[in-house]
């Protein structure tokens, strides 16, 4: 039940003119009732310890976790319910992991190496080997419309319905695919070799077509989001991003600054990507995917992949002593209880507010009654003044006039009744 702390009284709502206490009220309110955007919008960052310093490859989002997988280490998969704080786990096998993903109540981990190159957890905790289609250097893996695909840096493609069993499937060309993607009915996956088909798409992950991409860049990540495709590069001259709205032809886009862009993600409006060069940007953001900000990563690190979930941005890096996540926003639990204790902080604020205003109303009809007792001190009782007052005023304007025990009064100089003396 909410106290309608405004209404209660006319005597709280007169001490509401006080500009001060209107002042803390007022402020207190706009606490609660404006959602900070400071760090939602991928511009503010902020660094966070990763569960140990592994060279953390991939990070994604599932079903309220975020998981990061990494190419050395003794636990080589973590896991963080808010972004923040992260907990080691032990993946299937010590392999050089280099992209996870979730879909369909399934996390999915591939690797360029070790006799079982693909993991599955269903959540995220737990992981078990699996056999890849072939022994591939599988750089990244994507669900969309019920299939997994996994693409390789040298020239291959597998898919699985389950996650589990693998199937290989043959590539538009034998180019060094490092990133796949699902949007909009269509697989896309772009690599860092060939000439003029750079870009592979499938709109069922087993026939695919080669595509020109904009560039023949060293092209990192693919993305899809809000009907765009965005690809990421880590050469080229002021053109280090591509977009499409079909993922068949691109058009180059000018980064906001020539770094080794190694991942790009979409989410909550806003494109980000984030580079593993060491400089003063490395990151970008875009509203549009066309027109790119650099922005101040939280450490100056090597950073390899970045996503959004539930109103978090992450990031890991492969490099750093202490500081290979960095986080940008707050997950909507972490949102609650903010919002909680800014409620809690203006129901503080307003109850004190009204016990100052019956303490003050007190106060002030205590000081009147003190004043009115030390008046009324200084002169005689009122009865008596009264009966004085009452006799002197008798005695000036009529003649008293006796008949045994009755007492009359005439007026001045007038004779008294029948049977009565003049006193």
């Amino acid at each position: 039940m909410t106290r309608d702390y405004f209404g209660e009284n006319e005597m709280f709502g007169n001490l509401l003119k006080s500009k001060k206490i209107a002042t803390v009220i007022l402020a207190s309110i706009l606490s609660v009732s404006v959602i900070s955007q400071a760090a939602a919008d991928g511009i503010t960052w902020t660094s966070r310890t990763s569960a140990a310093d592994h060279g953390w490859r991939s990070v994604a989002y599932g079903n309220g976790l975020f998981v990061a997988v990494s190419s050395d280490g003794a636990n080589r998969v973590m896991t963080s319910t808010d972004g923040i704080t992260w907990t080691s786990r032990t993946a299937a096998a010590d392999n050089d992991w280099r992209s996870v993903a979730y879909g369909n109540g399934l996390w999915v981990a591939v690797s360029t190496g070790g006799a079982n190159r693909v993991m599955t957890s269903t959540d995220g905790i737990t992981w078990t080997g699996r056999t890849a289609a072939e022994n591939k250097f599988w750089y990244s893996v994507a669900y969309g419309n019920g299939l997994w695909v996994a693409v390789s840096n040298d020239g291959a493609v597998m898919t699985s319905t389950d996650g589990i069993t693998w199937t290989g499937r043959i590539a538009a060309t034998a180019n060094s695919w490092l990133s796949v993607a699902y949007g909009n009915g269509l697989f896309v996956a772009v690599s860092n070799s060939g000439t003029g088909n750079r870009v592979m798409s499938s709109p069922d992950g087993i026939t695919w077509t080669s595509r020109a991409s904009a560039a023949d860049n060293n092209w990192y990540s693919v993305a899809y989001g809000n009907g765009l495709w965005v690809a990421v590069s880590a050469s080229g001259i002021g053109n280090r991003v591509m977009s499409s709205p079909d993922g068949i032809n691109w058009t180059s886009r000018t980064s906001a600054a020539d770094n080794n862009w190694i991942s790009v993600a979409y989410g909550n409006g806003l494109w980000v990507a984030v580079s593993e060069t060491v400089a003063a940007n490395q990151v970008m953001t875009s509203p549009d995917g066309i027109t790119w900000t650099g922005r101040t990563a939280a450490t100056g690190v090597l950073w390899n992949s970045v996503t959004y979930g539930d109103g978090l941005w992450v990031a890991v890096s492969i490099s750093g002593t202490g500081n290979r996540v960095m986080t940008s926003g707050e997950t909507s639990t972490t949102t609650a209880a903010r919002v909680a204790a800014a409620n809690a902080e203006a129901v503080r604020v307003a109850e004190a507010a009204r016990v100052a205003a019956v303490n003050a109303e007190a106060a002030r009809k205590a000081k009147e009654q003190r004043e009115l007792t030390e008046i009324l001190a200084l002169i005689p009782s009122i009865g008596e003044l009264t009966l004085s007052l009452g006799e002197t005023t008798k005695s000036l304007y009529s003649t008293k006039c006796v008949k045994g025990k009755k007492t009359k009064y005439v007026k001045k100089g007038a004779k008294c009744p029948k049977g009565y003396v003049k006193k």
